[in-house]
């Protein structure tokens, strides 16, 4: 495994908001996230991201996943964020409806 994350979920129900996020952004969507500690972050998602297994801090395994922001006037530019720490997706376009 080797990958590490700063929080993991192992909660049915956490779990199951996490996968209810990962379909809410699709690859070339531009959203803005709304993160549970009041701040934002908007972009254009690379990748649709995807559950996966990690270790948090203290070697527990469980799940989280991140996706990674980019813009397109700014290609240096990129954010990377876990999705345990967003608390809705809000769409700027309409890149939802065009992806499978």
């Amino acid at each position: 495994m080797g990958r590490n994350a700063p929080c993991v979920l192992v909660d049915e129900d956490a779990i199951g908001r996490l996968e209810a996020l990962v379909h809410q952004l699709p690859a070339n969507g531009h959203v803005v996230l709304l993160l549970h500690d009041g701040s934002s972050c908007d972009g254009v998602v690379s990748v649709r991201p995807s559950v996966q297994v990690f270790r948090d801090p203290e070697g527990r395994e469980g799940v989280n996943a991140e996706v990674q922001l980019e813009r397109p006037d700014a290609p240096t530019w990129h954010q990377r964020v876990w999705l345990d720490r967003v608390s809705r997706v809000e769409h700027v376009d309409s890149t939802m409806a065009s992806e499978s």
